[in-house]
């Protein structure tokens, strides 16, 4: 298991982390970023059978 994180935006993380998924061979590359998940973006997912998208909403903050 390997992560590829940052508390910047901007900095190259779904860049790295679908450059090392598509060297890697067979692999499960997900997208945890809540607010701008990108890799579709890099890549063609392949959907298998049992495959389904996960989505969340983000909770609203009052200010």
């Amino acid at each position: 298991m390997l992560a590829v994180a940052s508390g910047k935006g901007g900095t190259g993380k779904t860049l790295v982390a679908t450059n090392m998924a598509s060297v890697a061979g067979e692999v499960q590359l997900v997208d945890c970023d809540a607010e701008e998940p990108n890799v579709h973006l890099f890549i063609k997912p392949i959907e298998t059978e049992g495959v389904i998208p996960v989505t969340l909403s983000l909770p609203q903050i009052d200010e």
